[in-house]
């Protein structure tokens, strides 16, 4: 027979009738991270700080070999087919290794999901924050931040390399699609709601870590050259770009991702003053600092002096995308690291810091309690339900630039609708960058969405002609032409531009619409505003789309007049290619085409359900 006596330092009794439950489950996190550090042993401990891309393992083995205390799928390191549930498989199989370890340290997987899980075919992809910006709507973007989340646990992830809360300046740079504005008050607004959003339970108790990036100044750089130099004094760092970090600490910010960028020269993996003395210190960050991309091989052409520099810096985990046999490999720096620290050059005091932090996060997660993902998630990437929260996003973030003779909404019941221009049925260039893909890519290039064209064919009614005519060769007999143009998907490194005139293709393609006689309707889809020239006057409505995602119904929702355009500029939209730096507009230089805040509606013809519709709006 068991015995009844209780040793009362083992267990707790809970005000809950008889249950038991065991202290250690009473004790606070941080009590939790502390007790946990101190059975730790310093190859444990450095195993922790390391962030493995998981094209780059060896063996997953590796992961219980090394005690690995994170791993990350970059663009391109998926699973074979890409599908959620072998995604989920994938994820698992790494967390496995973990849980074999000696204290069963669950690791935690990280996924760039910037719009969605954007890496997984078939998830729902939402706008870029580019556009979610011209929504100047916190709740809604909480909501689509919280179906991220699900989506990205629905396939065993416990990490997402987002929101980017860039404050992005100057438009050349090829990331600015990734800032929500220009503005630090909306970016901090609109961060800290999507980390709330990320951050909040799902129903199953498992909670997806939310990891606000790129600390600091990543959209502040000369010329919007990517990973380049930001210049000036400290009073405008805190003032323009350190706002967003401490709106997302207030929000309860457990990770942050350092940037590749400089701060007046010194490379920010290792500004100590700004990691440390800054975020740490002033502005009471509690969670870990992880690196970019092999960020810290940028300090010099010593990766062991990098490893030094970057960890007495702040920095508490490297995202390391190499594997034996190549330089600067994951075996290098958890030897270099256990080198640097027997010897003296990395505190051990720093190591503790650093590794309780990582646990700290683990644990007010609920990592410990719920290692992998609840497999009934993954039917839910890519419903209905969420395709919903994303259409809603799409038609919110919509911006009429232009609307000549009430030209929009358009009706349902033309006789003959053109639609002209490849990117009206390209699902790629409607997503933009970051889309299965690292640079994204033209075409189909995921399942489940919807593309202008397919929209439109499905909002006009059953006696309306929809013609498809991409290079605008047929436009005989149109009572409407829609034309659909845009930047080709790019991203980080490959997207900077000097030049951001529409391309010429796109201008000559209007121009030959207007030819045409009839209503012309522009649909712009872009990272960044665009220098419209001409075109903007040859288009009786012009649409900002931004990159809307696969929800092209919310873009007919718009264009069909279901519902009032209520995109606002988050940014000066400029008139020429002199004025693509907003400090520009700062210095009341030049005048900009579009100031912040406009945006145009279909007031004045609204019928009464539509006017309800539009005060939700205002």
């Amino acid at each position: 027979m068991q015995s009844s006596f209780v040793r009362p330092f083992a267990f707790a009794v809970l005000m809950t009738g008889s249950s038991l439950v065991p202290a250690s489950l009473l004790a606070s996190p941080a009590s939790k991270a502390d007790a946990l550090l101190a059975k730790m042993t310093l190859d444990e401990k450095i195993g922790q700080m390391v962030q493995i891309d998981s094209g780059a393992l060896a063996d997953k083995t590796d992961v219980k070999k090394y005690f690995i205390g994170s791993v990350l799928s970059g663009g391109g390191s998926d699973p074979a087919d890409n599908l959620p549930a072998t995604w989920l498989q994938f994820a698992n199989s790494f967390q496995d290794q973990a849980l074999q370890t000696r204290l069963k340290i669950p690791l935690l997987y990280g996924i760039d999901a910037v719009h969605g899980n954007n890496n997984i075919d078939g998830a729902v992809i939402f706008p870029h924050n580019v556009g979610l910006g011209a929504m100047h709507n916190p709740e809604l973007a909480a909501r689509a931040a919280r179906v991220t989340a699900a989506e990205v646990a629905g396939v065993g992830i416990q990490w997402a390399f987002g929101p980017c809360v860039a404050v992005a300046q100057d438009i050349r740079w090829g990331r600015t699609y990734e800032s929500f504005s220009d503005d630090p008050a909306l970016v901090s607004t609109l961060g800290a709601a999507q980390i709330r959003g990320m951050e909040t339970p799902l129903p199953n108790g498992f909670t997806v870590l939310a990891c606000p990036k790129h600390f600091l100044a990543d959209g502040g750089t000369k010329n919007g050259v990517d990973e380049g130099n930001a210049l000036g004094d400290e009073a405008l760092m805190r003032n323009t770009f350190l706002p967003p970090y401490r709106a997302a600490v207030a929000a309860g910010a457990k990770s942050i991702m350092v940037s590749f960028s400089s701060w007046n020269g010194e490379k920010m993996h290792g500004n100590k003053h700004l990691l440390t003395d800054v975020l740490k210190g002033e502005l009471g960050f509690k969670g870990f600092l992880v690196s970019d991309w092999a960020a810290i091989d940028q300090l010099g052409p010593n990766y062991k002096n990098d490893i030094e520099t970057s960890i007495n810096a702040g920095l508490d985990m490297a995202m390391i995308p190499y594997g034996p046999g190549q330089n600067n490999n994951y075996v290098d720096f958890i030897n270099d690291l256990k080198d640097l620290v027997a010897t003296g050059r990395v505190p051990q005091a720093r190591i503790d810091d650093a590794v309780r932090r990582i646990l700290l996060a683990k644990i007010e997660i609920g990592l410990f309690k719920y290692p992998n993902a609840d497999p009934k998630l993954v039917s839910e990437v890519g419903s209905p339900a969420h395709r919903a929260v994303a259409r809603e996003c799409v038609r919110e973030s919509v911006v009429l630039l232009r609307n000549e003779n009430r030209t929009l909404p358009l009706s349902k019941n033309l006789q003959h609708l053109v639609v002209v221009g490849k990117a009206a049925d390209d699902l790629g260039m409607q997503c933009g960058g970051w889309t299965i893909s690292w640079q994204g890519s033209t075409g189909a290039v995921t399942h489940g969405g919807t593309t202008l064209l397919t929209a439109i064919k499905q909002a006009v009614s059953k006696n309306t002609e929809v013609t498809y005519s991409p290079e605008g060769d047929n436009l005989q007999g149109a009572s409407a032409i829609i034309v659909a143009v845009g930047e080709m998907p790019y991203a980080e490194m490959k997207g900077d531009r000097s030049d951001l005139s529409l391309a010429t293709a796109d201008a000559a393609l209007i121009e030959k619409a207007k030819a045409a006689g009839v209503p012309v309707v522009t649909v712009l889809y872009s990272g960044r505003p665009q220098v419209l020239g001409a075109s903007l006057e040859q288009s009786d409505a012009f649409v900002a789309a931004w990159l809307p995602g696969t929800e092209g119904e919310g873009l007919t929702d718009v264009l069909f007049g279901d519902f009032q355009p209520a995109g606002k500029l988050s940014r000066p939209w400029p008139r020429d290619n002199s004025e693509l730096n907003s400090s520009v507009f700062a210095s009341h230089a030049a005048e900009p085409l579009f100031v912040p805040g406009y945006g145009l509606s279909y007031k004045a013809g609204m019928k009464a359900k539509e006017i309800k519709t539009a005060a939700v709006h205002e």
